[in-house]
């Protein structure tokens, strides 16, 4: 093979090795993202990551991004992944840098702000808490997948419009809406579809 020909093979090849690159981040930006649930949060539903014992590495997930972005409504129990900056807009540019080939490129990781929840009220819900059980409209709701009963209590929320909120499955030991309020539909980053790590829980969890 003659040098030139040489040249325009190894041109080829790099030209498809980007172009997959570029069909992986898009695919993980905004379609279907890998997620790796880190603390207690959602236990017993889903496992999390436990950084100061290194055997527990936490379930590892599939989240479907485009559903949201299209405006597909949240539903109740659904389990999502919110960006907690629930204060800050976000803008395309983020679901870009959340794909994990580009935070493993810039060295980043997801960091405190991404988290697993569950979708428990959706806009014009009025939700309220008594005696260990949350209300929603009224109707008290029955929430066999709890850890625990609920200890922590909540002030009575109105849910506005294009909001959800959530809580998480290990109710006292979640950071959720009870802090930071509902969360826009916009800061939803995706619902979860599949749970395929470790492979003899793999399920769609729920």
């Amino acid at each position: 093979m003659s040098l030139q020909n040489l040249q325009k093979e190894i041109f080829s090849w790099l030209k498809l090795c980007v172009i997959g690159l570029l069909v992986a981040v898009f695919i993980s930006a905004f379609v279907i993202q890998p997620f790796t649930v880190k603390g207690n949060s959602m236990e017993p539903t889903l496992e999390g990551e436990d950084l100061w014992r290194n055997e527990k590495t936490g379930d590892h997930v599939l989240i479907f991004k485009s559903g949201y972005m299209v405006g597909m409504e949240a539903e109740y129990n659904d389990i999502v992944v919110i960006d907690s900056r629930i204060e800050r807009e976000r803008r395309l540019f983020d679901n870009l840098r959340e794909s994990p080939l580009l935070t493993k490129l810039l060295n980043e990781g997801h960091g405190k702000n991404y988290w697993i929840k569950r979708v428990i009220g959706k806009e014009g819900d009025t939700l309220e808490y008594k005696d260990g059980i949350v209300y929603r409209n009224g109707e008290a709701l029955v929430e066999d997948f709890l850890l625990e009963e609920m200890v922590t209590s909540f002030d009575k929320i109105t849910v506005p419009k294009n909001h959800v909120f959530v809580l998480g499955d290990n109710r006292n030991n979640s950071r959720d809406s009870r802090e930071i309020g509902a969360v826009p539909l916009e800061n939803v980053m995706g619902k979860v579809v599949l749970r395929y790590y470790p492979f003899d829980r793999m399920d769609t969890p729920n």
